[in-house]
């Protein structure tokens, strides 16, 4: 059975895609894209069943990750079949951990920045949404920094469940 992780922000358009595309990238360089599943998901709904921002996808191919996605809304019963929450902020960290079901699934819920070591004192990615392109950059920095800790995590985990 696959490990399973899922990244949330606000209207799944923008940080979650990219969080989502950039693990993908890197479960599937380490080889472990046959045992690690990656999606992606927003605490509200406002985008359902739209695409990326263009800017986060335009971000994403400048770097060479992909950019399929088609948004929607984190629902309360996809705790039982996640192993890992990934908030973007801590916003969206509170917003999860009041929506799970139980206190199990309460712990499954991390924030994203919390895997990069060289975090500083913030521990959010911050909203590039009503901001410029520059901003959409920066997410992509901060996330592809957490990655590697994130990667580290879910590996450590993976293998446990292989041994």
């Amino acid at each position: 059975m696959p490990y399973r992780v899922c990244f949330v922000c606000t209207g799944n358009i923008c940080r979650s895609p990219m969080a989502e595309s950039v693990f993908r990238a890197r479960v599937e360089e380490a080889g472990l894209d046959q045992l690690i599943e990656v999606d992606s998901a927003g605490t509200g709904g406002w985008h359902e069943g739209d695409g990326a921002d263009p800017r986060a996808v335009a971000v994403l191919e400048a770097n060479g990750y992909g950019s399929d996605h088609t948004a929607r809304q984190f629902q309360a019963s996809w705790f039982s079949r996640l192993d890992l929450v990934i908030a973007l902020d801590s916003g969206h960290l509170k917003a999860l951990r009041r929506l799970a079901p139980t206190s199990e699934d309460a712990d499954k819920v991390r924030l994203l920045r919390s895997y990069d070591p060289a975090q500083g004192d913030d521990p959010d990615v911050p909203d590039p949404y009503y901001g410029r392109m520059d901003g959409f950059e920066e997410c992509l920095e901060m996330v592809e920094a957490a990655s590697i800790g994130l990667l580290a995590a879910v590996q450590e985990q993976v293998e446990g469940q292989v041994s």
